[in-house]
C-alpha cells in the first residue's frame, strides 16, 4: 500500500511540474510585428546572410543595434539561433539574426524600420 501511495504521489508531482508554464518566449508577434519579451520591435539586417550562422553586426554596430539573445531554451522553426563573434547566441528568423534598436524608446518604436534602406522590422 506504501508503495502505491508513493507512486502515486510522485505522479502527482510530475503532473504538477509540467503544468507549469514554459519560459517567456523571447519574441512574439505583436500587431503584425515581432517584438522582444520587453515588446520592443525587432529587425533584420540586410548584410546578415540567411543560414549563415553569423551575425554581420558586431562592435559598434551591435551598440546601436543589440542582439536579441536566444537564451538557453531550445527553439524550433521558423527560429533558431548564431553564435556571435563574442561566442553569445543570438536568436534568429527565418535563418536571420535579430535584432533590437537603441533609439526606440518604449514598446511599439519603430525608429529602425528602413534606416539606411538596411534594417527592417520583422512582419509577415
Amino acid at each position: 500500500m506504501k508503495a502505491l501511495k508513493f507512486g502515486i504521489a510522485c505522479l502527482s508531482a510530475l503532473f504538477a511540474l509540467s503544468a507549469h508554464p514554459a519560459d517567456q518566449a523571447p519574441v512574439k508577434k505583436v500587431n503584425g510585428v515581432l517584438v522582444d519579451a520587453h515588446g520592443m520591435t525587432v529587425y533584420t539586417f540586410d548584410k546578415d546572410v540567411a543560414g549563415s550562422g553569423k551575425s554581420a553586426c558586431n562592435g559598434p554596430c551591435a551598440e546601436n543595434w543589440p542582439p536579441v539573445k536566444a537564451g538557453d531554451a531550445a527553439v524550433s522553426a521558423p527560429y533558431s539561433t548564431v553564435t556571435r563573434d563574442d561566442g553569445s547566441k543570438q536568436l534568429a528568423y527565418q535563418g536571420k539574426p535579430l535584432y533590437t534598436f537603441v533609439k526606440d524608446k518604449k514598446a511599439g518604436d519603430r525608429a529602425g524600420d528602413k534606416k539606411m534602406n538596411v534594417w527592417h522590422a520583422v512582419t509577415d
